[in-house]
């Protein structure tokens, strides 16, 4: 039983304090969304009108903050609604193409032009145009990833897309245009060792990393024109599971989760790859921790979890860490979190 989160925000550059949080859940209404600032968890919005049709896995916004979309296990197994500071619009009309089967994750382009999604069954990934709406489904790239789709992103630039995947390399990337998928890139040399989990660009596009479920449970890749020298790996490890992955909005820290104690790991992160690990928050999560995601300021850091509260938010410094942990919602998912992604305010 599981469940996603989803915040927004805008700052001091540009990105301001005050913020969305959404939750996608097991259970009905599957997503929540909450208002957030640095003082923590706010009022929790209405439900959409027009619910998700099942369990998500996944969520995401548009550049902007107009547009939300989920993942679904049911059909139309992606869903998207307008969004703004009163909340959910009318759910846009479901793609005239729709995914194959269960989707895991979504993600929009930077420019928000196209929205993509893994799934479970082959293709293993969708991508659509989108403007007012799901435009046309892209063909599917000539050469698909080789197990089920976890989760999908693009880099900074709109010009690469990457999946990760259940089978062996584990991760596909492939140039990316407004003609679709382009040749893919060669693997990695050191491929994962496992089952990929979750996978991110670095804000300047020169990194990759792939959460993985075998040991060292993470990998970070060089990125150029393709897939550069893998990272040594961190002097201290994550605990196991390797679940989800980000870079903070600066590309000067990278966090993974998974599924033992401490459940959230933080890393100073540079051209050189991991630094030292941040100290453990002092107050942790009490079950499996699901995907991870830092505010757009760079702020606030959330995960989402298996055991209620199902969502947990602290306060970030690049210097000391985490900060004490935001109290919990007033108003509670019912079921797990699954995965965190902020949009901006």
């Amino acid at each position: 039983m599981l469940s996603k989160v989803l915040l927004g925000s805008k700052s001091a550059a540009g990105v301001s304090s005050s913020s969305y949080l959404g939750l996608c859940s097991v259970a009905s209404p599957y997503v929540l969304i909450y208002a957030f600032s640095p003082s923590g968890f706010g009022t929790k919005y209405s439900d959409p009108a027009t619910l998700p049709p099942g369990i998500s896995d996944g969520g995401a916004s548009n550049f902007n903050g107009t547009v939300i979309a989920v993942a679904s296990r049911t059909s139309p197994f992606v869903v998207a609604y307008p969004w703004s500071s009163s909340g959910f619009g009318t759910k846009y009309s479901d793609p005239a193409t729709l995914p194959e089967g269960r989707a895991n994750g979504v993600a929009f382009s930077p420019n928000g032009s196209y929205l993509a999604a893994a799934l479970s069954v082959s293709p293993y990934v969708n991508v659509y145009n989108w403007s007012s709406g799901f435009g046309s489904k892209f063909s599917n790239p000539a050469t698909l990833p080789t197990g089920a789709g976890t989760f999908v992103s693009f880099n900074p630039n709109n010009s690469v897309i990457a999946v990760s995947h259940s089978n062996s390399p584990y991760i596909s990337a492939y140039p990316w245009s407004g003609s679709g998928f382009g040749t893919k890139y060669s693997n990695p040399s050191t491929l994962p060792t496992g089952t990929g989990n979750c996978v991110a660009f670095s804000p300047a596009g020169t990194e990759i990393a792939i959460s993985h479920s075998v040991s060292p449970f993470i990998s970070v890749y060089s990125w150029s024109s393709g897939f550069g020298t893998k990272f040594s790996n961190p002097a201290t490890l994550p605990s196991n599971g390797g679940n989800g992955v980000t870079f903070n909005p600066a590309g000067t820290v990278i966090a993974t989760t998974d599924a033992n104690s401490p459940y959230i790991h933080a890393y100073a992160w540079s051209g050189s790859g991991f630094g030292t690990k941040y100290s453990n928050p002092a107050t942790l999560a009490l079950d499996v921790s699901r995907k991870v995601a830092f505010s757009p300021s760079g702020n606030e850091i959330a995960h989402a979890s298996a055991s209620s509260p199902y969502v947990h938010a602290w306060p970030w410094s690049n210097s000391t860490g985490f900060g004490t942990k935001f109290s919990n919602p007033s108003t509670l998912a019912t079921n797990q979190g699954l995965a965190v992604f902020f949009a901006p305010a």
